[in-house]
């Protein structure tokens, strides 16, 4: 499938929706683990280990290096950031409420 197929924002809707729904984290991540390669489990981790360290305004070379992932993720994450109202920033709001609880 590539990214213009339809169906991909039909299953990743379907996905989603499901997920939203479960209310056991080891199911989810379980399912994650089985949905997806070792590698694409390390790699979505680095990513939000790369969005949480730039919420706390660590210095992206210094998220390279401990992360091992490009400048150019980085950045990307940067971006989505600073967009007004983000996904990005609202996940971290609710992630920053949790450890607060």
């Amino acid at each position: 499938m590539n990214i213009d197929d339809p169906r991909v924002t039909e299953n990743l809707g379907e996905l989603v929706r499901i997920l939203a729904q479960i209310q056991d984290p080891e199911l989810i991540e379980s399912f994650l683990r089985c949905l997806l390669t070792p590698a694409e489990t390390a790699d979505i981790a680095a990513r939000w280990a790369l969005v949480k360290a730039l919420g706390k305004k660590v210095p992206q070379r210094e998220i390279a290096r401990d992360l091992g992932v490009s400048l150019c993720k980085i950045t990307r994450g940067s971006k989505e950031l600073k967009k007004p109202n983000s996904a990005f920033g609202r996940v971290l709001t609710l992630l920053s409420r949790e450890a607060g609880a």
